[in-house]
């Protein structure tokens, strides 16, 4: 698997760090294969982040992505999700590595500006709610 979903999140946006992120993603190796910015509702923010439904956050997150804005990117590089979590960083921003995405823009847990698919989740699942394969293009 070397396609990856990238969401650039509302906190980012309205910060205008959207060039900045990509920059970084692509300079380290990312292809992008589609990229597109929408505002979902709080219920297709629901239906996209089902996994963690029960979960405490659950609601504060379909809020959260819902509010705004994003920017939602499919990536291809030779170690895909692996490696875009590697360059985005751990969730919460204090405990993400230097130079890392969230390291350098994030602000909290919860606004840490970006969504990267995990690897052992359905990276696939969470590309195609988000696009048909004629809105990707390999190059």
């Amino acid at each position: 698997m070397n396609r990856t979903l990238l969401i650039i999140k509302p906190d980012a946006v309205k910060r205008n760090l959207i060039g900045n992120i990509l920059k970084q993603i692509l300079d380290a190796g990312f292809k992008m294969l589609g990229m597109k910015m929408v505002w979902l509702t709080r219920e297709q923010g629901g239906k996209f982040y089902e996994i963690h439904k029960g979960k405490d956050f659950y609601d504060w997150l379909t809020n959260f992505i819902s509010s705004g804005p994003i920017v939602v990117c499919c990536l291809k590089h030779p170690e895909g999700p692996k490696k875009l979590r590697e360059v985005v960083g751990a969730t919460d921003p204090k405990n993400a590595a230097q130079g890392t995405v969230r390291n350098l823009y994030g602000t909290s847990v919860g606004e840490n500006v970006v969504h990267a698919s995990a690897p052992d989740e359905d990276p696939e699942r969470e590309i195609k709610f988000f696009f048909d394969e004629k809105e990707m293009f390999e190059y």
